[in-house]
């Protein structure tokens, strides 16, 4: 066997650990070969259900109910995905290879010769929410910015380099280099799926397994194989109690409790900050759907939504003017079909009919915020001069 395979004896079992780079050809070699030699009785992959199934189904985005989206809180996370899997599939077009293709093969090669297929990986659903939970309010910032700057680079990578980023050394560094600038991030997104991946691997069925797994996983399985691993922690996503869960209904509370009190002691000045909350927040979540590329009655719902979003916490103004959106322009299927050659520049983000809307959604939403912080402090001032 190469290298890029590792045989690990654990109790009753043989484990072949496939060290996999998602975009290389050759991982999708090491992986035929080392299930033709081993003969395992279950293959397990890096891939959760529904990634399972949008790899395996090329149509699944045809399915895809972008209101319920909207309406289920889960832009973000479509966003997200949506800008990663496209950086992925970028590279692998560089390197004339299928991102997945390794994954793919071992779904193959299962069926094919009617092996137990594991899909090892967690949710990437919770991973995500375990990551945006664990982080404070400027670790959001100072991650989102960092995401958001590296998704237009365009740095062409070697069949050479990618191969030496396989090399546990080098996949070390690079994961230290990861965790001083976002160490909740780390722990989440790595150390806690190679104690995930781990539990699930050695749980496999049969005595021989072969697991097909990205190499940064390696060291972190190897090191969890003897421990027991509680997946339904890893599983449950726990939303970090702080100041910001706090100031989202304490501003809201505030700002009705001193317009009704200014209202009270001056009726004129009352309805001057009532002006000025609808204004604010509406004109500025207005212009921030307008910056979006949103249709004329996204802007108008986005300007009638803020004002009465903004004082309830369980609502935003961008859910409204994105649903708008998908209903006046409806995604088409060419939308669903370029987002990955779209995602790859800023122009292909305002014209694709699929990013729009979700750009629609969070700006919306992020000039609201900035509208009722503004207004907020207006409303602020004019009630100092009450009291």
């Amino acid at each position: 066997m190469n290298s890029n395979i590792i045989e690990i004896n654990h109790k009753d079992k043989k484990i072949y650990l496939v060290k996999t780079a998602h975009i290389s050809r050759n991982s999708i070699e090491d992986v035929r070969s080392c299930v033709e030699e081993v003969n395992p009785d279950a293959i397990a992959i890096e891939l959760d259900e529904e990634r399972y199934q949008s790899l395996s189904n090329n149509e699944a985005w045809r399915e895809m109910d972008i209101i319920k989206v909207i309406k289920d809180n889960k832009v973000g996370f479509l966003l997200v995905n949506t800008i990663l899997a496209s950086f992925q599939k970028r590279m692998a077009k560089s390197m004339d290879s299928s991102s997945g293709g390794e994954m793919l093969e071992g779904i193959r090669l299962a069926k094919e010769k009617g092996l137990e297929l594991v899909l090892a990986d967690r949710s990437v659903k919770t991973t995500f929410s375990r990551i945006w939970h664990s982080l404070g309010l400027m670790e959001k910032a100072k991650l989102l910015a960092t995401v958001i700057g590296s998704i237009f680079e365009d740095e062409e990578i070697s069949e050479e380099e990618l191969q030496s980023l396989k090399e546990a050394d080098a996949l070390e560094a690079a994961l230290n280099e990861v965790g001083k600038q976002f160490p909740n991030v780390k722990k989440v997104l790595v150390d806690e799926r190679d104690a995930y991946l781990s539990q699930k691997i050695k749980s496999a069925k049969g005595k021989k397994v072969v697991a097909i797994i990205g190499a940064a996983h390696c060291a972190g399985i190897i090191r969890n194989l003897d421990n027991d691993i509680n997946t339904a922690e890893l599983d449950k996503v726990v939303k970090k109690k702080g100041f910001g869960s706090i100031i989202k209904w304490l501003i809201p509370a505030l700002v009705i409790f001193m317009v009704a009190y200014t209202l009270f002691k001056n009726r004129d000045m009352g309805f001057e900050q009532i002006r000025l909350w609808l204004l604010w927040n509406g004109s500025l979540s207005a212009i921030g759907t307008l910056l979006a590329g949103g249709h004329i009655l996204s802007i108008i719902t986005a300007f009638i939504a803020a004002p009465i979003t903004s004082l309830n916490p369980l609502m935003a103004a961008g859910w409204f003017a994105g649903i708008v959106e998908a209903m006046v322009r409806k995604p088409k299927v060419k939308d669903f079909e370029d987002l990955s050659e779209d995602t790859s520049t800023i122009k292909g983000f305002w014209k694709n009919g699929v990013t729009r809307i979700l750009l629609v959604v969070i700006f919306a939403n992020v000039f609201s915020t900035i509208g009722t912080f503004i207004s907020g402090l207006g409303i602020f001032k004019s009630f100092l001069n009450i009291i």
